[in-house]
């Protein structure tokens, strides 16, 4: 038994008019009428009453479109990854390709844009991993990540920078017995009020000064508190108001946390999130899952 002929039939049991399936398929009416016919010999009977004004399933019509449908739809769909696939191999998209994350929502796009690629790109797998908080360059740097979604800026020779894909606004997470924590928002200036926690790592000083500020932007002088190498730790000493922490605002979401207060910033700037990857290594599997991750982010936000 042919494909065409069980498209063929599909089709007519769809339409139920010769002249819209024969333009499905581009063929003549006659030659839709032979396969129909074909088919039914194969068959042994009638599979659909034609008149001169209707064309009806017969009850062996439907029986064989209702147990034949789902099979034929998944031969297709086997058929279209695969094809996928071929084209995916023919340009280099195969293999796994391990990615980092270095924020809840930021592993939210990642985990989308997996899914997005296990559909259209069957040949390559993804795997994701968070970025350490006191190490944001090391496992990009060493191979074990080939692309990750971090916040900006990156300011490193030997990276790579996508567009900003997303941004947020910052906030203070300080302890709610502050009186800081008592108003809606803080400044920047509010700043030299607090002991800010600094963060015990590899931070190159741009990224340093980004999260923890030396001075105000009139130029009072911050203080600095105990160093931290991780979010749940940040967060128990703000809670004991050992010191405040510079954030973003899905923390207050994500980090629930009692003795905790998230105050937003008046007039900092927003957190941008982009890709990043080691300088001359976008590979073509690096650059189908950039586009992936773009077009999951403007589906999901509407940009």
């Amino acid at each position: 038994m042919e494909r065409v002929e069980l498209e063929c039939f599909l089709i007519l049991a769809e339409e139920l008019h010769f002249g819209r399936t024969a333009d499905r398929m581009r063929l003549s009416r006659a030659r839709v009428s032979q396969l129909v016919q074909r088919l039914e010999r194969r068959i042994g009977a009638p599979l659909f009453v034609r008149t001169s004004r209707r064309v009806a399933l017969t009850a062996l019509g439907r029986q064989l479109r209702d147990d034949l449908e789902p099979h034929y739809r998944a031969v297709e769909a086997a058929i279209a990854r695969a094809t996928a696939s071929a084209r995916g191999i023919k340009r280099g998209i195969k293999g796994v390709l391990h990615v980092g994350f270095s924020s809840p929502p930021a592993g939210e796009i990642v985990m989308r844009a997996a899914e997005a690629l296990r559909i259209s790109h069957p040949e390559l797998g993804v795997e994701i991993c968070e970025v350490p908080f006191s190490d944001p360059f090391g496992q990009l740097r060493n191979g074990e990540f080939d692309v990750q979604l971090t916040e900006l800026p990156v300011r490193e020779d030997d990276l790579g920078e996508g567009p900003t894909l997303l941004t947020e606004e910052r906030v203070l997470a300080i302890s709610s017995r502050h009186p800081l924590a008592a108003g809606e928002k803080v400044s920047l200036e509010d700043l030299a009020d607090v002991l800010l926690l600094t963060i015990d790592g590899e931070l190159p000083d741009y990224r340093l000064e980004h999260h923890v500020p030396a001075r105000t932007p009139s130029g009072r002088p911050i203080g600095h508190g105990p160093a931290v190498t991780n979010m749940q730790e940040a967060l128990l000493l703000v809670a004991g108001g050992k010191g405040a922490l510079l954030s973003a605002a899905h923390t207050a979401a994500y980090y629930t946390r009692p003795g905790v207060a998230y105050i937003p910033f008046e007039d900092a700037d927003p957190i941008g999130y982009g890709l990043v990857w080691r300088a001359g290594d976008d590979t073509s599997a690096v650059q189908v899952f950039a586009r992936t991750a773009l077009e999951v982010v403007r589906n999901t936000h509407g940009i």
